[in-house]
């Protein structure tokens, strides 16, 4: 089935995944049902101090899911979730998911430009915040959102609700007084954000039954039973912390997950040693900053048994680092929130967990790696990568025109990675073809900068590209002709944080330029903007 607003897979694929049986027809608020009914009071989620059975969770997500339709949320609802590492947060998305309404999950570095975006692009009924995190007030923000969305009815605060007409969550845990809407398992889950290339972030239509494949999956590659322990340090709301395995694969084990709120070694070390932590995900730069730090630490890290990487490529001589340092499991993890996810196993060779970022997972995964006529190459070859498969979706959220170019007429989708296979099906990538930045781990599509500083009246023309960076894998640097007399680097960067983005897209470096390098087709060469800043900060 396909429609305008959530392209499907064809009714024939629909038909073959079920039948294999990657399709089960469970939805999220099915399984936590399910998980209650079997693990009872075994804990399920850890945050501070708070410890959660998993009946207790499945009652809490009852009473929470009773008070949003109280509020007139239900069934197709979009709902914007932007909160930190807390318990609250899985509470919240399953009393959603229960309803059959549409998380769309928010960063909590998204700021006003993004948040508004995001909201009034989903028509969001509600938007649920904590009061203040990181020092910053996400009330204001909220308020700068309502006065842009129409349709937001309801902001949610996790806290003090403040001096406004908003909703404290702890008032929403009401008893079920009515029959709430029952969703099915091939509906939409929940939106999550592309990386994007092209300005601000896209939205990716997950289903129950497909998300429900992938983190199923995942939890067996990686080993999850009742005892893992899985801690929480990167943002929740990213698809490789909620399924690969997760949060959510590691609850669909039985096991328990961590929440922190704090990344740094000393916070998460610490959380490892006290509540024996059995598996952690990380992004490169935060892997770095822990295998620093461990060889001064005492903390007992005897638990761990797996240590996750991904986001961005691992650099190899920092990979051989995890087993002697944290006397574990490297495991790298390359993915996508549009789908599919590669794993190094955990019975590879050191050469593989090292040098590669994993094969697909599922046996219905199709990859392709393709040259610029979409023609296959050989084996090792650099390459584009396509994939389709149960879990990668068929095309983005009410973007007809942009899907027309980022899948084939066939389903596939071009990821906009270039990689290369090994002969035993490992995937190796060694960059981007889209104009994008993966800043740590952290995407940056540098249209939507780009268009920012062009806003500023001293820009005349702005190209931001990558350049390397030894800690971040890449940062960014803003090339700028001037219209007239040149502004300070302080006075643009001070324009483009007033604008309301997340501070991570902030130009790292600002160069300027009186014409830039053009292409054969009068374009402007990106490649030779990044030689030029390669040699300067060699």
């Amino acid at each position: 089935m396909m429609s305008v607003d959530i392209p499907t897979w064809p009714e024939e694929w629909a038909r073959q995944y079920r039948e294999a049986g990657c399709w089960q027809g469970e939805t999220f608020g099915d399984m936590l049902r399910r998980l209650a009914d079997e693990h009872g009071d075994h804990v399920a989620v850890v945050s501070g101090s708070i410890r959660m059975g998993y009946a207790e969770l499945n009652r809490r997500v009852d009473q929470l899911a009773a008070g949003f339709h109280q509020l007139g949320i239900t069934h197709g609802d979009r709902v914007v979730v932007q909160l930190p590492n807390i318990g609250t947060y899985v509470e919240v998305i399953f009393a959603l998911f229960r309803l059959g309404a549409w998380p769309v999950f928010a960063l909590p570095l998204h700021r006003r430009t993004e948040i508004t975006h995001i909201t009034k692009f989903a028509d969001a009924v509600a938007y649920i915040i904590a009061d203040i995190e990181g020092g910053f007030d996400y009330r204001e923000l909220a308020a700068q959102v309502q006065d842009e969305v129409p349709t937001l009815a309801h902001v949610i605060v996790v806290g003090d609700p403040g001096s406004r007409d908003y909703h404290s969550i702890h008032d929403l845990y009401i008893e079920p007084k009515a029959d709430l809407p029952k969703p099915v398992a091939s509906e939409v889950a929940f939106l999550q954000l592309s990386g994007g290339s092209t300005g601000l972030p896209k939205l990716i239509p997950r289903t129950h039954d497909d998300y429900m494949y992938s983190l199923r999956i995942s939890a067996d590659i990686c080993g999850l039973s009742k005892e893992s322990k899985y801690l929480v340090v990167l943002p929740a709301a990213h698809n490789f912390t909620m399924s690969s395995p997760g949060i959510l694969g590691t609850l669909y084990a039985g096991g328990a997950v961590v929440m922190s709120r704090d990344s740094s070694p000393d916070a998460a070390l610490a959380l490892i040693e006290q509540e024996r932590i059995t598996i952690t995900a990380v992004v490169p730069p935060l892997a770095l900053i822990w295998l620093d730090a461990a060889p001064t630490r005492s903390y007992d890290l005897s638990s761990l048994q797996v240590f996750q990487v991904g986001g961005a490529k691992f650099n190899s001589e920092a990979a051989r680092r995890v087993e002697p340092v944290l006397g574990c499991i490297l495991q790298q993890v390359f993915g996508m929130a549009e789908g599919l996810v590669n794993y190094t196993r955990l019975d590879d060779p050191e050469e593989i967990k090292v040098n590669t970022q994993g094969r697909p997972m599922s046996p219905f995964d199709e990859v392709l790696v393709v040259n610029d006529e979409d023609e296959a190459i050989e084996i090792g070859e650099e390459g584009h990568l396509l994939t389709r498969g149960p879990y990668t979706i068929r095309g983005y959220y009410r973007a007809e025109a942009h899907n027309a170019k980022a899948f084939t007429t066939d389903g596939f989708y071009r990821t906009g990675d270039i990689v290369r296979l090994t002969t035993d099906g490992y995937i190796v990538v060694e960059g981007r073809d889209k104009d994008q930045i993966n800043r740590g781990g952290d995407k940056i599509a540098a249209a939507e900068i780009e268009n920012l500083l062009l806003g500023h009246p001293s820009v005349h023309d702005a190209a931001l590209v990558s350049m390397s960076d030894s800690y971040l894998g890449e940062r960014t640097c803003a090339f700028i002709i001037p219209h007239g007399e040149a502004p300070s680097v302080q006075e643009l960067k001070s324009y483009i944080r007033q604008q309301g983005i997340a501070a991570y897209k902030i130009p790292d470096r600002i160069e300027f330029m009186d014409v830039f390098p053009l292409t054969k087709v009068g374009k402007v060469s990106k490649k030779l903007l990044r030689e030029i800043i390669e040699c300067k900060i060699k």
